[in-house]
């Protein structure tokens, strides 16, 4: 059966996940990647390094946000928003941004390969030594589908 995600559904899906699809648009040119994310129920907050994604994403900063949770061929659901990308630049604004993605994204960070340096001291250090971009969107419309046997 094909049907439709309700919004507490939505939610569900973009608060359960770290792994989503940015897609973005500049230059005559679409681009979509996955990143890490952290959702607060209205904003997806990111960290990276510069790149393509930043600089389309600072030309036109309308994006589209997509995630799934796929269990096999006949049981998924797909959440798909816009959004608006905003760049957080203010050391206040970056901290806020890393803090909200770090409380989601270390409970999952569990060996060697995904932990780059000990975490022994605490994240505030580690929030404070990370450079990059830190960034945020604002999803304004969100729509989802699922399919079960």
């Amino acid at each position: 059966m094909l049907g439709y995600l309700n919004n507490k559904q939505i939610e569900h899906v973009l608060q359960s996940l770290i792994i989503g699809r940015i897609g973005c648009h500049a230059d005559d040119r679409t681009y979509v990647v996955p990143v890490t994310y952290a959702y607060d129920g209205k904003y997806i907050y990111g960290h990276t390094k510069e790149g393509l994604k930043i600089s389309m994403m600072r030309k036109n900063p309308m994006v589209c946000f997509e995630v799934d949770v796929m269990e096999n061929m006949s049981n998924w659901r797909s959440v798909i928003a816009w959004g608006k990308f905003e760049e957080l630049k203010s050391p206040e604004q970056r901290k806020e941004g890393l803090k909200i993605l770090m409380n989601a994204v270390m409970p999952l960070m569990t060996g060697e390969t995904t932990i780059s340096h000990p975490m022994s001291d605490s994240h505030q250090k580690t929030i404070e030594a990370m450079k990059g971009v830190v960034y945020r969107i604002e999803l304004t419309k969100k729509t989802g589908r699922y399919e079960k046997t």
